[in-house]
């Protein structure tokens, strides 16, 4: 059985079971499939409007977590801001730092894990993580890993999808045709209770609201359920391990999902997401 040291008592060896790694290896072909920079540009203004809500002070240095193709951090490029983006897939990694390139924005994008971020203690005044670091498998590496990385007294800032909204729906679809892969359900990030337990006694403050994404497409559902599928990365998965029968059921009942949802019309797709929104000072 291989050891990894603890986040915040780097002489503490925690024992890690090998089926671990297979895990983690599928989580980052999870995020590498499909093209996530291609899904995340429908949601760059919603992006905008998180970004809106970080309070970073002036010469303050922002990390992005899991930052996909620079969703977020660029949004704080174009501010002017000292931001640094990091993610599990090198490939979108790749891709936020040929974007900063072609606008001539200076930013940092670097390969990395949201349970083990590659930084110092304190080296952030505010860390953002939208959408994104939930999705890691060990919950309380990620906690521990923002708490550990963000400065006293900085924010950690996060947009985490509920189990009751949209998406939350959409993965109990999911999960009825995709065994359980062992990992808590990211939507229990959330989840205020889970919140304030997670964090604990590394923050001093806290203030959580829900707040609602609108997922917004010029086409009609049937095609954002293959828009999904061909380039956001669970999706493109799940339904890679689906055979053509299972394959067909999942489409449908997605589609009626996203039809049952949709608040506009005429061949176009509004569909309300909540997420929660949180912001953690740390103690």
């Amino acid at each position: 059985m291989a050891t990894v040291s603890n986040a915040t008592t780097p002489n503490t060896v925690i024992p890690i079971a090998p089926e671990f790694f297979g895990l983690k290896g599928r989580l980052k072909e999870t995020w590498t499939a499909g093209d996530y920079d291609q899904f995340s540009r429908y949601m760059e203004q919603e992006a905008r409007v998180f970004y809106e809500q970080v309070d970073l002070p002036a010469g303050g240095r922002m990390l992005d977590v899991a930052c996909g193709s620079g969703q977020v951090a660029l949004w704080a490029a174009r501010d002017g801001v000292d931001i640094t983006g990091v993610d599990i897939a090198p490939n979108l990694v790749r891709r936020a730092q040929a974007r900063a390139k072609a606008e001539g924005l200076r930013a940092r994008f670097v390969e990395g894990d949201a349970e083990d971020l590659p930084f110092d203690a304190g080296s952030f005044d505010v860390i953002t993580s939208l959408y994104g670091a939930m999705f890691a498998p060990r919950p309380d590496y990620v906690a521990r890993e923002l708490l550990r990385v963000c400065s006293p007294g900085g924010s950690i800032v996060m947009g985490n999808w509920t189990p009751g909204g949209f998406v939350g729906q959409m993965f109990k679809t999911f999960s009825r045709f995709i065994a359980p892969n062992g990992m808590p359900s990211p939507v229990l990030w959330g989840e205020k209770a889970v919140v304030r337990e997670r964090l604990g006694s590394g923050i001093s403050e806290i203030q959580m609201r829900y707040r609602t994404c609108m997922f917004n497409y010029p086409f009609p559902p049937s095609e954002v359920v293959e828009f999904f599928r061909r380039y956001y990365g669970p999706t493109n998965r799940a339904f890679a391990s689906l055979d053509p029968s299972a394959a067909t059921e999942l489409r449908d009942e997605l589609e009626g999902l996203w039809s049952e949802s949709n608040l506009a019309g005429d061949g176009i797709t509004v569909v309300p997401a909540e997420y929660l929104e949180v912001v953690a000072i740390r103690a």
